[in-house]
Parts: structure tokens; sequence; C-alpha cells
């Protein structure tokens, strides 16, 4: 027997009022686009995405565009429940093992082929076991078989239960890829990949490189209605004094995380009809750090990495060079993701005792050289560069800052080509499916720029990470979690930086732009414009 995930029943009332809401909020959008239907959405993507096929690439600019491209089998609420996604019912097997997921009727890839269980089952069991940092973490040590038991069904049988499986289905996480386009490919050169085929309510119609990236409705979209928009429109705009200027004058309608940068927040808020949020990242909760590579020295040497951590003044670089948009990180695991523990080595900021480490080490810092390679996010990670060189300098380190597009930061950190770079990762809700990936030590594959790039090792820590995400006891998984997070910190496994705040400025005449855990790396198949 299984247990059918389901909306509970509720008194006679609060269905009504429930019911009304859904109606209200469902006829509010179709009145308006009765009388101006459709309708144009301009944006920013910053930087330029290296490519839009999201089962091989997960880089912040890509999952915004080709969040609208992609699906998943399910979606998420703001307070982080399931939602119907490709999948419009799933059940679970009272042992916890047997995932079982009803499809969508009627739905076709853009190119009009239709999609079924063989598409998902090809997605999870091939596609992503093969290619996808995190998920490919998962699957392989957790599920045990995908089977197509009809058109319209699957089944995901696990070899354990593994509590977080669900929060494993998000669009960047695990996309459905069609079959029919990449099965018996090589796949990081599929033609496919620069005219990516997905299930969403937004097709590419034109990418002019250095200019604009242009998705227009998928008239054949499995929702029907929708989506309510014609076209989105994300402008490249290099400068972040003209990304500015552009919401400004109204010639985009939405800016978020690194469109702008902190010191323009304030200012832009106050832009007459503009509106702000900071929701719609429950399920990233990003944390950046410092990588430094341990293949190299002088960061093989863990005096050296602890150095750089108190030569670093994290709360200075929240206030100052993010202007307040964040929290000082403890470590790898964010203070709104379960199982976290404050309770870890303190890494204060003290010149003295750093410029001791590294006299402690016995390292001569004028052999080694070390380049900062930029990450390319914005003009608040350029000065995050620029005062890490300053106070690395402060401790005897020769630094050069070497500069570096999405494209080539993501292939030179996927193949280990670096000394220090920066990076900030999602979390997604379990610290099995956000934080491991970045350092089990069988995850130091090349080919991705999100697995354990920094090339960490700590015999042991594989074994805690395995019990701590399989256990179905929450006092023991905090327990061991808690036991990681502390050697983490220790060996200095990343540099913890800090939390981040993400906000998000738009236009009054937008609706509908923050619907889900993702906020707006989801489809905006229910955005719309006012007149």
């Amino acid at each position: 027997m299984s247990t059918r995930i389901h909306i509970p029943r509720l008194p006679f009332l609060t269905r009504m009022a429930g019911a009304l809401a859904l109606a209200l909020g469902l006829l509010g959008p179709a009145a308006a686009l009765a009388q101006t239907p459709g309708g144009t959405l301009r944006t920013i993507v910053q930087p330029e995405p290296p490519m839009l096929m999201l089962g091989l690439n997960q880089q912040s600019p890509t999952q915004l565009v080709a969040g609208k491209i992609y699906e998943s089998l399910l979606r998420w609420s703001p307070d982080m429940q399931p939602l119907p996604g490709l999948a419009k019912s799933w059940t679970l097997s009272p042992d916890g093992k047997v995932y079982t997921f009803e499809l969508q009727s009627g739905v076709k890839w853009h190119d009009g082929k239709p999609f079924s269980a063989d598409d998902v089952v090809f997605s999870i069991d091939k596609f992503l076991r093969s290619e996808h940092p995190r998920a490919r973490v998962v699957i392989n040590q957790f599920v045990e078989s995908v089977k197509a038991l009809s058109p319209g069904k699957v089944e995901i049988r696990l070899k354990e239960p593994f509590a977080p499986f669900l929060k494993s289905f998000v669009s960047d996480n695990m996309p459905m890829v069609p079959k029919h386009i990449y099965d018996g490919t090589d796949y990081k050169s599929n033609p496919a990949n620069q005219t990516p085929i997905g299930t969403g309510p937004f097709k590419l119609k034109e990418w002019k490189k250095g200019a604009y990236i242009l998705l227009t409705r998928n008239p054949d979209y499995w929702q029907k209605g929708k989506p309510y928009l014609d076209e989105i429109v994300f402008n490249v705009i290099p400068d972040a004094a003209s990304r500015a200027v552009a919401f400004e004058r109204g010639d985009v309608q939405v800016v978020s995380a690194n469109d702008i940068d902190g010191v323009d927040v304030a200012r832009l808020r106050k832009v007459p009809g503009a509106q702000y949020t900071t929701q719609g990242w429950e399920m990233f909760s990003k944390l950046a750090y410092v990588q430094m590579n341990y293949a190299r020295p002088p960061f093989d040497n863990i005096q050296v990495r602890q150095a750089v951590m108190m030569a670093l003044n994290r709360k200075f670089v929240v206030d100052n060079i993010f202007f307040g948009l964040g929290k000082v990180a403890t470590g790898p695991i964010s203070s709104t993701t379960p199982f976290y523990d404050g309770n870890v080595p303190a890494y204060p900021f003290d010149l003295k005792k750093a410029r001791a480490l590294i006299q402690a080490s016995g390292v001569d810092l004028s052999r080694t050289p070390v380049k900062i390679l930029s990450y390319p996010y914005g003009s608040a990670w350029d000065r995050l560069g620029e005062y890490t060189r300053q106070s690395l300098e402060q401790l005897g380190f020769k630094v050069e800052i070497e500069s570096a597009d999405a494209g080539t930061w993501a292939k030179r950190v996927a193949d280990f080509d670096f000394d220090l770079t920066f990076s900030y990762t999602s979390q997604y809700g379990d610290p099995a499916l956000g934080v491991a990936r970045l350092y089990l030590a069988r995850n130091i594959v090349k080919g991705s720029a999100f697995v354990n790039n920094q090339g960490y090792r700590n015999a042991g820590m594989g074994t805690l990470w395995d019990q701590a995400a399989s256990s179905t006891s929450v006092d023991e998984r905090q327990k061991l979690y808690s036991t990681i997070q502390k050697q983490l910190v220790e060996d200095v496994a990343n540099g913890y930086l800090f939390e981040m705040v993400i906000p998000t400025l738009y236009s009054s005449k937008v609706h509908n732009l923050i619907q889900s855990a993702i906020g707006i790396n989801d489809t905006f198949a229910d955005v719309y414009l006012d007149k």
C-alpha cells in the first residue's frame, strides 16, 4: 500500500475561501489579459550565460533564462512544500523507498514530440546520472532503478530511504531532457545544446551574443492559456551603472541578484512604482565562499588556509562591499537550512595571528605567488577580489588578479585550473542535496564548476556524509552534520564568507513575478503585465 501525496481535506468554509482565492488568482490575470493580452517583459541577464542547456550548466545566468525553457517533475512553494510540475501527483511506499509519479497529459517538447515516461527515465537514469554535479551524487548513491510503468507513469526505486529525495526535483537540479534528442549522442557536443528544447512555457527564439536573449511564448504549453507573456527579453548590459539606469528609465522592468550593485539598491527602491523583495530564494539559501586549490601550494597547507580566513574581515565584506546584503557565514551550511550548527571553530579577523600562522606553516610566500581568478558576477565581486588581494599582500603573498568571463571561469574551475577564486552555491533545502557535493572525495571530477573543485580530502568524512544522508533519524542526522561542519571549518575546506541576501526590484506593472521558492528562476508561466 502506498501513501498518496494530496491536499488535505479542510472545513467547508475554509475550502470555499481557498477555492474563491484560487479562482480570483486565476481569473484576475485572465481578466486583465482579456483587455491587454501578451506583452513583452524586459529584464537583464548578468553575466551572459555560456550556454542554456540546463542539464549541462547550472550557473546562475543559465538558471535564470533556461528555467523558462526546462521543467522538472515538481515545483516548490515559498514555504518549501512540493507542488505539481510535469508530475501531477506522486505516491510514496510505506517503506519510503518507492516513488511513483503520474505525469501531466498532453505535454510536448518544443519540437512537437510528446513528453513521456521514457524521457523521465532517460533524464534521471542516464543523462543526469552521468552529467549533473548535484543530481548524480544523489542518483548514484540512492537510486536503484527508474522504470516507465506506462507512458504517463514512472517508478523510482531507492536503495534505501532518503528523506529529502523530493527536493531533488527542482528545474536546475533535475531538469527533464528530451530522450529523442540526446540518447546515444555525446551529450556535451550535441548541437541541441545551442538550441535548447524543453517543455517550458517559453522557447528560445534568438540569441544575439553580447546583446540579448529572446524567448517567445510556447503556444503548445501544457498549461492551457499560459504563459500570459508573448516574449521575454534578457538584455546583456556589461556595465553595472548602465543596468541601474535601464531600470530607472523603465527600459527593463525587473532587476535582481547580479544585475545591480549593492550601492544602487537603496536608490532604485525609490524609483516611482518600484517594488522590492528578498523572497524567492528559499530553496537556494546561497552561501558565498573563497575556494582555494588544495593541489597547488601554498593552499595545500592548512595553516596557510587558516591564515587566509583570519586575514579577511568578513563583516567588512558584508557591510561595505555588499552593502549589508548578507550575513557572515559560520560554515558550509546556511543558518536557514536544516541541520545548521553554528558551534564551530571561529576565525576572527586578526592579522597578527594570521601572520603567526604563516610563519608556523614554514611556507615561503615569496616563492609561491598566487593568482586570484576573478568571479565574473558584477562589480561587488571585483571589489571583493581587490580586497582579498590587499589582505593577502599584508601577509606577504605576491598576488595577481586574472580576469575571466562566465564561460572561462566555469571551464577553468571545472578543470581545477586556478589558485584561488570565489563562488556561491545553493543549499537546496538539505545538506545532502546542496552541500555534500562540494566535499565528497568521490566528487573530485573534472567537467563541472560545482563539485569538489578545490580537491578537499579527509579520510572518513565520506562515511559521515553517507550516514547523514541515509539516516531516517533527525537527531542522528543533526549529530552527524554537526560533526561534519566542525571538521570542514577546522580544515578550511572552503573559506566561508557570507550567507547571501538577494534583492529583486521590479515594476508595479509586473504581476506574479515571485511565485515559488526559486523565484525569478521559475518558469514565469503566470507572470503578466499591466497595459
